[in-house]
């Protein structure tokens, strides 16, 4: 009874941030014997767990912060053990604590609707609600480990599923899956929710969760297969699959009809302000605050595109970590400012557009709008660092500012930036639509590409693909779909999901980090502009760049990096072990 009472409290306590969803009762009013009596009841034990999503209010003072933020990967200049390959045992792991803390909560809400003496109607949406986050809470916690134990039922210290074996990685999606399922029977339409009551679950998150949770699987099987599973008896978590497991192909289809749906009916529409802003729609986007988070007056309520996010306000829930200031240091590399198409929808090394490297300003003409939104414009002057502290500390020409705060720190000041946290957009379900429907078939047609991929780069100032195009530039379509959902979703904990799911992270991950082109430019040769000796790693050529191999300036090197198939996901807890002889450890840890 006491832990009973524990949790209650945290579910309780947690509440007091989500005043503007509804009017509380005083938790000192309520006991255990009295709560979960009314639908009120319910509603608030649902609402606390919107603050337990991994958002700007970090869990664990950088670990969540980096991974959200794809820091350490191949796209910029931040440097993590985690991306360098370079992974050992932890005593403890705090993805792992707090998940199965937040599904005991879930759990308590279900088993608690189980004994609730109203009628069902009263609840269902709670008990929707207390579905998706559990299914949510698993899907990380599979994406970070594979296979881990699943449990339905609040646990006391007696029970037997405390010492209970991990389960297989297919049986943990499998719960997702019909979590995810259940949700969206359960909640509202996005349309069908208040103006008050925005920023709550809609059958839209969960349709979007469910269909990006589908594309990871089925790619995940598809390109890694069991590789990681390990046999569940000397380690890992096994193969084992649930009776009615979907094939790839199928959780493919089911992704193409989830995705479909919410382009079509869920009433969601892209932000895209690019006249009144500068074409900087991608920039203020994602520091929306009130009228005054931007030179055109936007506030929060013009965002429609936001499907799945964690909401926060200046004077209710502040972000309370300096947005700014870490977004800031993820500086982009020149691996990812090579990414960026110019405006006749064309890579850089195919497009006569691409002006070169000469001076530092040169490559970012006649490119993509995201280019400039998210590290600088055409007006800003862009200076070569000749300090080694300047690379060795994460930084580059090339700043990355997606997140930063309008005026920073005028508008807001450090920790009090309080813009909505995205987890689901509706740029991604398109972008989800178009690679399902490629993997699935093997083609997208025109008339496809015209309603998911192409809308997003028509925001950023992009020519459309097409199946024509696609064939006079000799361009691999796939790759040009995996390409955009790269661009797009820079810092929104897409990168090593995606690059460990296409099976590719030991190719990419083991590769050298570039930071600017030397060769050929006005920086080569001119010890007033750039001293070589300054920087740790030297040069090293750079083999694709917009006019073919160049030297560039090693941020990191590839001696640094040692990825391999075992790193695809993290080993479990030693102190979990130590308490569960049962679990075993993930391969090659």
């Amino acid at each position: 009874m006491k832990k009973f009472n524990y949790i209650l409290l945290l579910i309780l306590l947690s509440t007091a941030c989500e005043d503007e969803f509804l009017d509380l009762e005083r938790p000192d009013a309520l006991s255990e014997s009295s709560y979960f009596k009314t639908a009120d009841h319910f509603r608030t034990a649902a609402n606390a767990f919107y603050n337990n999503l991994w958002a700007w209010n970090w869990h664990d003072g950088g670990n969540a912060q980096q991974l959200l933020l794809d820091r350490g990967s191949d796209l910029n200049l931040y440097f993590t053990n985690y991306g360098r390959g370079n992974i050992t045992l932890s005593n403890t792991d705090v993805v792992w604590t707090d998940s199965y803390k937040y599904i005991r909560g879930n759990n308590i809400l279900l088993e608690k609707a189980g004994e609730y003496s109203g009628e069902p109607e009263e609840i269902a949406e709670y008990v929707a609600a207390a579905r998706f986050f559990r299914a949510y809470n698993y899907f990380f916690l599979l994406q970070r480990f594979g296979g881990v134990p699943v449990v339905t039922t609040v646990l006391d210290i007696n029970s037997p599923e405390l010492m209970g074996k991990r389960n297989s990685r297919y049986e943990v999606f499998y719960q997702v899956k019909n979590d995810l399922e259940a949700a969206i029977e359960g909640l509202p339409r996005e349309a069908g929710i208040g103006t008050s009551d925005k920023g709550h679950i809609s059958r839209e998150a969960a349709q979007s969760l469910l269909a990006r949770a589908l594309l990871f699987e089925a790619t995940w099987e598809k390109y890694v297969g069991t590789t990681t599973d390990g046999d569940g008896m000397a380690e890992g978590a096994g193969t084992a699959k649930p009776e009615g497991y979907p094939s790839v192909d199928g959780m493919l289809a089911q992704a193409v009809t989830l995705s479909k749906d919410i382009m079509d009916n869920g009433g969601f529409e892209l932000w895209n302000y690019n006249e009144e802003l500068n074409n900087l729609t991608m920039y203020y986007l994602f520091n929306l605050e009130d009228s005054g988070s931007n030179p055109a007056g936007l506030d929060k309520s013009t965002n429609k595109e936001f499907i799945f996010y964690s909401k926060y306000d200046y004077v209710l829930r502040q972000g309370r970590t300096n947005i700014s200031h870490a977004s800031y240091y993820s500086s982009m590399s020149q691996n990812y400012m090579d990414m960026f198409l110019c405006t006749d929808g064309l890579p850089i090394d195919k497009s006569p557009l691409f002006q070169g490297y000469q001076t530092v300003n040169e490559q970012w003409e006649n490119r993509d709008y995201r280019l400039y939104a998210y590290g600088g414009t055409n007006e800003q002057e862009v200076v070569l660092p000749a300090d080694e502290s300047m690379l060795q500390g994460g930084y580059n020409t090339h700043w990355n500012r997606k997140f930063r705060s309008y005026d920073y720190p005028n508008y807001r000041e450090a920790a009090t930036e309080s813009s909505d946290f995205p987890h689901i957009r509706l740029a991604e379900v398109y972008l989800i639509y178009a690679e399902a429907l490629y993997e699935l078939n093997g083609t997208i047609t025109d008339a496809e590409l015209n309603e998911s991929l192409n809308p997003v780069r028509e925001r950023s100032g992009v020519a459309p693909l097409t199946n024509a195009m696609a064939a006079a530039y000799n361009l691999d379509i796939l790759e040009e779909i995996r390409r955009e959902r790269t661009v797009e979703l820079f810092q929104e904990n897409s990168r090593y999901n995606d690059l460990r799911r296409w099976g590719i992270a030991e190719e990419v991950l083991n590769e050298p980090v570039f930071g600017p082109i030397i060769e050929g430019t006005d920086y080569e040769n001119n010890p007033d502009l750039y001293d070589p000796s300054a920087y740790q790693y030297g040069e090293a050529v750079k083999p694709y760049t917009g006019e073919g191999p160049k030297r560039a300036i090693v941020a990191d090197s590839e001696a640094n990096r040692s990825w391999s198939r075992s790193d695809y996901l993290l080993p479990i807890p030693v102190e979990e072990i130590n308490l569960n002889g049962s679990l075993l450890q993930n391969p090659g840890y």
